[in-house]
Order: structure tokens, then sequence, then C-alpha cells
């Protein structure tokens, strides 16, 4: 499912008829950078996917005073139909990407175990502050936003929430976490002892 490609179809099919430019300043007065996985730079070229796909059609050019012309786009019936798809797509389905980090504790340098506490307390840091930047970032858009942001909004937030409750435990666990490792490690450099 592609967030931008929902956003874009969208906006034509609100606003009518637009040009690139004007997609982009939709998104930044929507501030879609900072509550969705959209880059607003990525516009242009799902602008040209979406009309390779027959879903957006040109519809003219203009020019405004000094700056280049401008291809002025419209959604087409087949990007409706797509839209409704999409939709109906992000509604239903779940995601939930694995973490990197999570394969990375599981393979652990034995030469770098004495590292793994500060760099887990570092990231559990780094999570408590994205969260205190969601906080904040939330009261200060509340006043704009529609009840359905707010809820998209505090979506973040309440991820960001789960994430430090279970680094929180991965904490707490680290001491036995080290110790197995440690184990594991030793348990690798005696001849003839089969891997883990």
């Amino acid at each position: 499912m592609s967030s931008i490609r929902l956003f874009v179809l969208d906006s034509f099919a609100r606003h009518g008829e637009m040009h690139g430019h004007q997609l982009k300043l939709q998104a930044e007065q929507e501030h879609v950078h900072q509550w969705t996985d959209i880059s607003v730079g990525g516009l242009y070229g799902a602008l040209k996917r979406l009309a390779a796909e027959g879903l957006l059609t040109p519809v003219r050019t203009e020019r405004e005073g000094n700056f280049p012309e401008r291809q002025v786009w419209a959604i087409t019936d087949a990007g409706r139909a797509a839209l409704a798809d999409s939709r109906r797509h992000a509604l239903e389905t779940v995601v939930l990407r694995p973490d990197p980090f999570d394969l990375a504790l599981t393979r652990v340098d034995p030469d770098a175990i004495d590292d793994l506490v500060g760099t887990v307390h570092e990231r559990r840091r780094a999570v408590r502050r994205l969260l205190d930047d969601e906080i904040e970032h939330h009261r200060r858009a509340s006043p704009w936003l529609s009840v359905a942001e707010k809820h998209a909004m505090a979506h973040r937030e309440h991820r960001l929430r789960a994430e430090l409750d279970w680094h929180d435990t991965l904490v707490d666990a680290l001491p036995e976490i080290v110790a197995d490792e440690e184990a594991g490690a030793r348990h690798a450099l005696t001849p003839g002892s089969p891997g883990r």
C-alpha cells in the first residue's frame, strides 16, 4: 500500500485539476510529512507514475508570471477506481514492519557484548525523545486538526508509547541477555561443541 498514491489521488478527487506545485503546497499545508510516510519531494515522481498508469491525465499547461510552464493534471475514472481500492486497502490492512534492531539483537557480536547495554539504553532514550517530540507536535497541531486527523496523529504517539514499554522490558532483561550471549560465545569456542 502506497501512502503517496492514496494522498495524490485523493487530493485530485477532492480539489480537482492542479499542477505539481499546487499539490506540493497542499501537502505542505496539511503537514503530511509530519504524520505520514510521505515525502513532499516525492510528489512529482508520483504524479509521473500515476500518469503512466493512466490514473491521472494531462489537461493543459499553465504559465504564471515568469515561472516555467506547469502541467495541469486531472484524475481519470481509472484513478477514481484506484483511489477507492487504495482507501479500502489502507483501512483494512494492518501494517507492522519488522524492525532491523530485532535481527541485530539476536546477532550480537561476541566481541561487543559489553556495548549492548549502553546501546539499548541510548536507544530507549531516543524513543523517549521521539515520544516527547510527538506529544509536543500533536499539542501544537491539535487546534487545526479534524477529529480524524487527531486520531491519525495519536496513532503514532500510541505506537511510540508501546515501543517505549517494550524497551523498558528489554532494559530489565539485559543482564539475562548479556549472560546468555556470553555463555553462547564461550560455548562456541569450546572445541567439538555444536553451534546453538
